[in-house]
């Protein structure tokens, strides 16, 4: 409900308590939406051609999760782009309308996911296999460790870093106000990990630089607002995710 456009049903309650509890499920959160962005990628490549269907899959990505995290990151780029103050940088996120720097970096980022994403296919055996998912499950299970791995990149920072923003008037508050215990931080570590049980381990190596980002990143947003917002969330994870495609595709190449 927080994190995407999926329809639930109306018995299923909802309260801040439960939200407070809900980062241990936001990289499970992202196995959903990666297993929905490559069912579309399936489809379009089958029947059209590999780039309609990573196009497809970052359509399908987007009206899921409603750009969640791609505002975040075009706020992000749009604060600590314009703003030079604490307070210039906060009042600039806040702000619903979008300017230059968040413009160049949607564009830069979706160019970027397209182009990673396309590269990351030449590494597909060029065989006729039915069913064509076996044919494409490491790249298939690399676009969901993409999304589960770069969520929980955002709940690792969150456990280590303070909320910057009024928390009375953040849509974040219940998230900011409770850190995970050891077992609900394995949980979602966990589920983060999941998707690479379908890869060999060499792959695990890209998970190295998404933590030197994240951490470069984290480092990045404590110095100049002292801690982190929920806009500063969506860039690290759409940060991460850029990485880990690039991540994979070194492995895939020199490993």
């Amino acid at each position: 409900m927080y994190f995407t456009r999926i329809r639930v049903p109306r018995i299923v309650d909802h309260s801040p308590e439960y939200l407070q509890k809900a980062p241990r499920y936001f990289p499970l959160v992202g196995i959903i939406v990666g297993a929905i962005c490559s069912l579309l990628f399936l489809v379009f490549a089958r029947y059209v051609s590999t780039d309609s269907g990573i196009l497809a899959s970052m359509i399908a990505g987007l009206l899921v999760t409603g750009a969640f995290h791609e505002d975040g990151f075009a706020d992000a780029c749009d604060g600590f782009g314009g703003g030079w103050t604490k307070e210039k940088i906060l009042g600039i996120m806040k702000d619903s309308r979008i300017g230059a720097f968040g413009a160049i970096g949607l564009i830069a980022i979706l160019g970027s996911k397209f182009l990673l994403l396309r590269e990351m296919h030449r590494f597909v055996p060029d065989i006729m296999i039915c069913p064509l998912v076996f044919n494409q499950r490491r790249y298939l299970a690399c676009l969901i460790a993409a999304h589960s791995l770069s969520r929980l990149m955002p709940v690792l920072v969150m456990q280590f870093t303070p909320y910057t923003a009024d928390p009375d008037q953040s849509k974040s508050k219940p998230l900011t106000t409770r850190k995970l215990n050891p077992a609900e931080l394995g949980a979602a570590i966990l589920f983060a990990l999941i998707p690479f049980v379908f890869l060999s381990w060499h792959f695990l190596l890209a998970i190295l630089p998404v933590l030197y980002a994240t951490y470069e990143l984290r480092q990045y947003f404590k110095k100049w607002i002292g801690g982190y917002t929920g806009d500063c969330m969506g860039a690290i994870q759409q940060v991460s995710e850029i990485v880990l495609y690039l991540g994979f595709i070194i492995v895939w190449k020199y490993i």
